[in-house]
């Protein structure tokens, strides 16, 4: 029987400090439960049956994955690779936060497996790195890049962030022009979200911070594709930019509405037509796990119809630069997209959002800018 591909996410909910813009489940102030809970993430992992898949990327995100001690990272992948039958082929990412890894720790993650690293830098600017609740200065990112380097890892991206409050375009292009120079294979640059709730939010709505105008946000967003396409860059998502070949498997499975299991509280998962979660309180996802109630744990968000699926699969795709393979479409549906959405479609052509090609469907230089009005129309 032909297995199906899957995704692996771990969530480690675990930080030294939370940044200022950070709404994910994440905790500062639980370091105590650090060993109940990989304890109860490891039972977690066990109880799934992975027979049916073949495993081709793990993601263990966060949080700060970095911040826990290597051992309880090195822990859980050998529980993984227990339950697999192949592990030699995965793309294997960590994300690691400058102030939190040691070049012992790097060590570790390449002897277990781990085999490409995202570092979060954000800005070179240290001024701005406090501003949004950053726990390291650009001088500790380079020494985490380079010490990086030093044990072996090749695959490294770098997250940086447009749009923040006191950003200039010139402090962007200083950490561009920086980051490029250390010759990563791979940048992911996300403009802010102003999340309700968090920190960053309060100090806006204080006055205390302000954020560049929309213009400007734009602005930066172009410069940055210029620049790294003019740097070697291939621009393949809204968001992320590779060396060829260097794109993340991960994100682009999801993209491509493969199957991924996200183990951990608050984890992702899509899985036979189901999204669903793991409940975001710490202590009864732990509580579940020891009295073997795991099924507790699981909340079900949406079980998918087939026309469900077909209308996730355009707003998905439209995430890609090269936008949706009508080929591929057809393939995995049948019916043809320009004539299933010719309504839709037809109205974001008129609009200069999208184009159509031989083969494919997707966004404009307009619709890069407007993206939420396309994923609007298959909601």
């Amino acid at each position: 029987m032909l297995k199906q591909e899957l995704g692996i996410y771990i969530h480690i909910p675990f930080c030294k400090k939370k940044c200022y813009y950070c709404d994910f489940v994440s905790y500062s102030n639980k370091c105590d439960e650090i060993g109940k809970y990989i304890e109860s993430l490891i039972k977690e992992i066990n109880d799934f049956d992975f027979s049916k898949y073949e495993v081709t990327t793990i993601y263990i995100g966060g949080g700060t994955p970095s911040f826990i001690e290597s051992k309880y990272i090195i822990k859980i992948l050998n529980t993984i690779f227990y339950k697999i039958e192949n592990h030699n082929n995965i793309e294997i990412t960590l994300e690691a936060n400058p102030g939190t890894v040691t070049r012992h720790k790097l060590q570790d993650y390449k002897e277990a497996g781990i085999n490409r690293l995202s570092i979060g830098l954000q800005v070179t600017q240290d001024n701005l790195l406090k501003e949004i609740g950053r726990i390291h200065t650009y001088k500790e990112f380079l020494e985490t890049y380079k010490n990086a380097e030093k044990v072996g890892f090749e695959n490294i991206n770098v997250d940086l962030m447009l749009g923040l409050p006191n950003q200039t375009i010139e402090d962007l292009k200083e950490s561009l022009e920086k980051i490029v120079c250390l010759k990563p294979n791979h940048i992911s640059i996300y403009s802010l979200i102003v999340e309700e709730g968090t920190q960053i939010s309060n100090l806006i709505e204080k006055g205390k911070l302000q954020l560049p105008d929309e213009k400007l946000e734009r602005n930066m967003y172009w410069y940055v594709k210029n620049f790294l396409e003019l740097n070697g860059f291939n621009h393949y998502e809204i968001s992320n930019f590779a060396k060829k070949g260097k794109e993340s498997k991960h994100n682009l499975n999801c993209w491509e509405q493969k199957h991924y299991i996200g183990f951990g509280v608050s984890a992702h998962s899509y899985i036979e037509d189901k999204r669903f979660c793991n409940i975001s309180n710490l202590e009864k996802y732990i509580k579940n796990l020891e009295k073997n109630e795991i099924e507790l744990n699981k909340i079900i968000e949406e079980t998918q119809t087939l026309e469900d699926k077909k209308k996730e699969y355009m707003m998905l795709g439209f995430r890609k630069i090269e936008g949706i393979s009508i080929s591929k479409f057809k393939e995995k549906f049948v019916d043809n997209p320009i004539y299933l959405y010719r309504e839709s479609l037809n109205k974001l052509v008129k609009e200069g959002l999208i184009e159509i090609t031989l083969d494919n469907i997707k966004l404009t230089n307009k619709g890069l800018d407007l993206a939420n009005l396309v994923f609007e129309e298959f909601v």
